[in-house]
């Protein structure tokens, strides 16, 4: 299986680059960023790329790939609507819609979260726009798409959140976040398992497009 991952050096990102590069079903993986992940890998390719709402000058390299992981997100706090549209709606179906012209047999995986709004209606900004993205990713002619909903995740194997506090909850609460994937898994998953279950559903599929945070937490 060759993999596209988006959000490579954001947390969930660096955890699902982590189960590719380990599992044997996965050949490559093209990581598509602003940054460079600062890995060295046999698998592992990458593309500088500024744009993400236009892919033309890198199509060539983006064809011959099987999945796609989509790992960028932003956190809403403090942003009109427009913006947070603009940073999660825009630019995932931009890549989306170019994979999809070029990849029709790709699987798609976006990461969304728990409490995303299907119908659009509700009172949370952050919640209607996600599900209006899960909803128009759905509609593309990819072979599967798969829309993750974790709640809380916790990091795993020294993987670090870019944001300075959310990284300190993260060391602080770590005997907590773990006694919580334990024993109430629709409430928190890891990075491990998010990664795990990514590779899972790409391979095999599963009976749902949306996936809750215990379903990946059983997958």
């Amino acid at each position: 299986m060759k993999v596209i991952l988006f959000g490579a050096t954001g947390m969930v990102g660096q955890g699902v680059l982590r189960e590719c590069l380990r599992d044997a079903d996965v050949e490559s993986v093209l990581a598509v960023g602003r940054s460079p992940t600062g890995q060295r890998h046999a698998k592992l390719n990458e593309i500088a790329h500024d744009n993400f709402l236009d892919y033309s000058a890198i199509e060539s390299r983006l064809t011959g790939y099987d999945a796609c992981f989509f790992c960028l997100g932003v956190s809403s706090a403090g942003m009109d609507e427009q913006r947070y549209r603009h940073l999660t709606y825009d630019i995932t179906l931009a890549a989306a819609r170019t994979l999809a012209k070029l990849n029709p047999q790709m699987v798609f995986v976006y990461v969304t979260g728990r409490g995303t709004d299907s119908s659009e209606q509700g009172r949370l900004m952050w919640a209607r726009v996600k599900g209006k993205t899960e909803n128009d990713l759905l509609k593309l002619p990819f072979r599967a798409a798969f829309m993750f909903r974790p709640a809380g995740i916790q990091p795993l194997h020294g993987i670090r959140s870019k944001t300075a506090w959310y990284q300190a909850v993260y060391v602080i609460a770590a005997p907590l976040l773990t006694l919580l994937n334990r024993i109430a898994p629709k409430y928190m998953t890891t990075t491990e398992q998010v990664g795990r279950a990514m590779i899972k559903v790409a391979r095999d599929g599963f009976p749902k497009p949306v996936l809750e945070s215990e379903d990946i937490h059983r997958l």
